[in-house]
């Protein structure tokens, strides 16, 4: 097992090395000049000049890529072209938000997205196997922005019931110091006991959570569906069918173990995707994450920025990937 996970480790390196070439090499590409960003537009040609041996993009391009690996080895992502601030700080302060709604996205994936697949596939070409791939196709082809907004048409415009967006109610922003240990309001909320932000920060997430969820839940579903389809076939089923096992014992013990590994795949590099499609949904929703962060940082060309969300982002898929190999390299088969 060790030398199994140190070979995903080494390719899972190779892996972010490449990204880190191509993030560095399309920011020198784009015609854009940063020591403009950071002196700022009424800058004069001796503090842009400064900017730039700050910067250090009067050294050589191979000197400058190798200050950047440097940096990155050392978890320094750079300063921020538009706040002056380090990057890797400013990242901690807009990711615990959108962990917090992907944690509680997954959570409802995986409490709906495997139920739905196991009694489809149990109950093949009947109509709740139909209404099961139809919601699983409509959940995965259906675009997040366009779910998010109808949404907040049906859910704020037309019943008034959920809140239109933001992450508290403004007037809870006003009247209450919002509690700040984790990063994740609704956890930090319930450490300290405080159950009106914990109720109106959890109204805040419905809609946003379920847009996110949606996605996973289908590709969940499916998946599951697929992989259980081929277990119930199988030898071992059969005879436990006839040694009288429950119908449930032999659905959740026996067969659901045996599609663990597709299904560990599917919601490990789901969780990834579903992480930077968080975007869209943040950004419709006034969510303060990291998708609101790289959307502004966008529009203002704050290359080191979008740089270092990406690499956060290739981190996450790398440390994903390599546990969704290690659940699946629990069998000495794949091992070998």
């Amino acid at each position: 097992m060790l030398s199994y996970i140190s070979k995903r480790l080494f390719l899972g390196i190779i892996v972010l090395l490449g990204v880190a070439v191509i993030t560095f090499t399309i920011a020198r590409v784009i015609p854009s000049d940063p020591a403009v960003k950071w002196a700022g537009s009424r800058a004069t040609e001796e503090q842009i000049e400064a900017a730039r041996e700050t910067l250090g993009l009067n050294d050589p391009l191979p000197i400058q890529f190798i200050n950047y690996i440097k940096d990155l080895l050392k978890g320094d992502l750079g300063y921020s072209l538009r706040t002056h601030q380090p990057v890797a700080q400013e990242l901690k302060t807009f990711i615990p938000a959108t962990l917090e709604l992907v944690f509680i996205s997954f959570i409802i994936a995986i409490l709906l997205g495997i139920p739905l697949g196991i009694y489809s596939a149990y109950m093949k070409n009947q109509l709740l196997d139909h209404v099961s791939r139809l919601f699983s196709i409509g959940a995965v082809s259906l675009p997040t922005f366009w779910i998010a907004l109808i949404f907040q048409l049906i859910f704020y415009n037309y019943l008034g019931i959920l809140p239109l967006g933001g992450r508290v109610s403004t007037e809870i922003t006003i009247l209450y110091e919002l509690p700040d240990i984790t990063g994740m309001l609704l956890l930090d909320s319930a450490l300290v006991g405080d159950w009106y932000i914990f109720k109106d920060a959890l109204i805040h997430m419905i809609l946003p959570c379920i847009t996110v969820a949606l996605y996973p839940i289908g590709l969940v579903a499916r998946m599951t569906r697929s992989a259980l389809l081929e277990v119930l076939n199988e030898d071992y089923i059969i005879a436990e069918k006839s040694y009288g096992l429950s119908q449930n014992k032999i659905l959740w013990v026996y067969a659901l173990k045996n599609t663990i590994g597709p299904t560990a795949i599917v919601v490990t590099l789901s969780f990834g995707y579903t992480l930077m499609n968080t975007f869209l949904v943040e950004a419709i929703f006034s969510w303060p994450g990291l998708g609101n962060y790289v959307a502004t940082s966008v529009v203002t060309l704050d290359y080191p920025a979008i740089m270092g969300a990406t690499i956060f982002s290739a981190v996450t898929y790398i440390l994903l990937n390599l546990l969704a190999d290690i659940i699946i390299a629990l069998d000495p088969r794949v091992r070998l």
